[in-house]
């Protein structure tokens, strides 16, 4: 049982839900509690599909800074590793995942949506690594995946100044990918990977495995890294069902198994 973050399951759609009033404080026990449930999600069946939310507040407004300021660089160096563990757990899953933002998404709770596959947020959305103005910076994977995403020198204006960036700015520079009404933000994400829950759930799985893996390479390796992983599909049930469906009746109208 989880405290602080809970899984819930509903027609494929895996809701991970952070509930720590009043601002999600991303603390040890959350993080691994994100951990553990991501990979819950990523054992169940019944999960086609992810999101994370953080309610209609807020996703969540960074670490708990009280928990960290009485931290030595010895209490910190055997636990770091858990923290990116834990606020990068999304990306762990091998299933479509999306972060639904309203509010704030600051320091941790930008990490946790960058460990995500596509960002879905509220018009009233404020998002940044304000970590700066502590003394310290992102250590959740927060420089890394940022820098990924929109560059290296725009990754490292958001992370030198600390500053927020709104809604509108963050689709501007690629931080994330659509921007809604604050109130439609988690419907709007149910619909998104909604397409998902009856498609072939390997064939997915091997898709982001070549491109989560295929950037961190060269090209030569990562072709080779499709390959191997578009030769496996042809092993699975849904790799026959697609393609004789198509034959006898043409795209998209496959039933797939997830299997």
């Amino acid at each position: 049982m989880t405290e602080f973050v809970r899984l819930e399951v509903d027609n494929g759609v895996g809701t991970i839900r952070l509930d720590r009033p009043p601002m999600n404080a991303l603390n040890r026990q959350v993080q691994a509690e994100l951990l553990q449930l991501a990979e819950e999600a990523s054992a169940r069946a019944d999960v086609r599909a992810v999101i994370v939310y953080g309610g209609e507040k807020t996703l969540a407004a960074g670490a708990d800074v009280k928990e960290m300021a009485t931290m030595s660089y010895s209490d910190m160096a055997p636990v770091a590793r858990k923290l990116s563990a834990g606020l990068g757990a999304l990306s762990i899953i091998p299933k479509p995942t999306v972060a639904a933002v309203t509010g704030y998404a600051l320091g941790g709770g930008l990490e946790v949506a960058l460990g995500a596959d596509r960002r879905i947020v509220g018009d009233n959305a404020k998002l940044g690594f304000p970590e700066i103005l502590l003394g310290i910076f992102p250590g959740g994977g927060g420089t890394q995946r940022l820098a990924r995403l929109i560059g290296p020198a725009r990754a490292k204006d958001l992370i030198y100044t600390g500053r927020f960036v709104t809604a509108q700015e963050a689709l501007e520079i690629g931080l994330v990918d659509e921007v809604v009404p604050a109130d439609e933000v988690y419907s709007r994400s149910v619909e998104y990977v909604s397409q998902f829950t009856k498609g072939p759930a390997l064939a997915y799985a091997a898709a982001k495995k070549a491109i989560d893996g295929g950037i961190e390479i060269d090209l030569r390796n990562g072709l080779d890294l499709e390959s191997e992983l578009f030769a496996g599909v042809f092993a699975s049930e849904d790799a026959t069902i697609g393609m004789e469906s198509f034959v006898a009746n043409g795209p998209g109208k496959a039933e797939f198994t997830g299997r």
